[in-house]
């Protein structure tokens, strides 16, 4: 009796989600991680009952982290603002390796095959490329321009034919490193193709590197089946004749969404969401939003779009029909609204509220909160589902 006491308070322990480092066999569709920005942790959370199972704990600065996954959906590799690179055990709920890469980064990217990591740095600016396995150094691409100037490293994605595409923010450039020979990466440079370059996405079918310009009106294109025709500018003077407000928060290109041959993506310094024409890469139309847009998430049917804040307007999340263009709902789930994550047939989204602790879970179709979960100071969240899409 007393054995089998212990096995149920075990049981108890794991499903409450406070038993960790024990391995769980079970399958790691379902599972992704909420970061936990204040305390340098992460929840790994399971989306089929909507419960959080562990924590992990000893990942350091993660005041702007992000997450990529390995093929099989068991590792998560966490990037820290320190310059850390966390390797996460899902199943077992462990931090299996943490090294210290760089002095400050800003994101990550796992390759196209699964077996390199790489990181977009800061200080010194560049990218260090990483077995996936080991996460011993593989390549270190310095990001030079100029008189030997470093740059900053933004907008780091995954490409087809083992790639990495990143941007320059000092030096204003898109590069193109291809891996098909990890310790002599051949890199492609295109130059002037904007001030500050702030963040990037690429097109789900991997086409297309878009990367959005701070310091003008625009975005710049590179389209990766022909490289040789260069970067193109699109949306130009999209602010003209706009007063454009403080920006307290960079917009995030990564989440946006293609729906009838259309692309939404966050203005910087508007109070608006962009419409874009796929055929043209023209603006056909500009959505008045309630705040600046920060992430501007699509449910994966493409039906609608979720935007979030930035301060001091973050408390709310607006809700876009794509067929009509036109808000329909205003969500309030409490100040400091930070991360929109699709569950991965977009029945259900879960949304991180810093300010109030708590990770909220909205029906999709009726936009009614259903489950609420504790979490410290949260911010992205990150479902396993990333692991096959090109770019996330």
């Amino acid at each position: 009796m007393k054995r089998l006491s212990n096995l149920f308070a075990l049981l108890l322990l794991w499903t409450s989600g406070t038993f960790a480092g024990e391995c769980s066999l079970r399958g790691t569709g379902d599972l992704g991680v909420v970061i936990e920005r204040a305390s340098g942790s992460v929840q790994i959370i399971e989306t089929s009952g909507n419960t959080a199972i562990a924590r992990v704990t000893g990942l350091g600065d993660l005041s702007h982290a992000s997450v990529v996954y390995s093929r099989d959906e068991r590792y998560a590799y966490v990037f820290g603002r320190d310059g850390g690179l966390s390797k996460i055990d899902l199943l077992c709920a462990r931090l299996v390796k943490r090294i210290i890469q760089s002095g400050n980064s800003i994101g990550g990217a796992i390759s196209q095959d699964g077996s390199l990591v790489a990181v977009s740095n800061y200080t010194p600016g560049g990218v260090k490329v990483f077995d996936a396995d080991s996460l011993e150094l593989v390549a270190d691409i310095p990001a030079t321009w100029g008189n030997g100037r470093r740059s900053k490293v933004i907008g780091l994605v995954d490409a087809p034919g083992e790639r990495f595409v990143f941007s320059l923010w000092d030096a204003g450039e898109i590069w193109i490193a291809d891996m098909k020979d990890p310790k002599a990466p051949k890199i492609t440079r295109f130059r002037q193709i904007g001030r500050n370059p702030y963040d990037a996405l690429i097109t789900p079918d991997g086409r297309y590197y878009i990367a959005g310009l701070f310091g003008e009106d625009g975005m710049a294109l590179l389209d990766l089946w022909h490289p040789e025709r260069g970067v193109r500018r699109i949306l130009d003077h999209y602010g003209r004749g706009e007063k454009k407000l403080p920006v307290y928060k960079m917009p995030h290109l990564e989440g946006w969404t293609v729906a009838g041959g259309r692309a939404f993506v966050p203005a910087v310094g508007l109070h608006a969401v962009l419409v874009i024409d796929l055929a043209t890469w023209q603006e056909v139309g500009r959505i008045p939003v309630y705040g600046q847009p920060v992430f501007v998430e699509a449910r994966p049917d493409g039906r609608e779009v979720w935007v979030n804040f930035a301060f001091p307007n973050n408390e709310k999340v607006q809700v876009i029909d794509t067929e009509s263009l036109k808000v329909v709902d205003t969500l309030e789930p409490g100040k400091g609204v930070l991360h929109m994550e699709f569950e991965p047939r977009g029945e259900e989204v879960w949304i991180s509220v810093r300010d109030r602790d708590r990770v909220q879970v909205y029906d999709t179709a009726s936009h009614r909160l259903v489950r609420e979960l504790p979490a410290q100071k949260p911010s992205g969240i990150f479902m396993t589902w990333r692991a096959h899409e090109t770019g996330l």
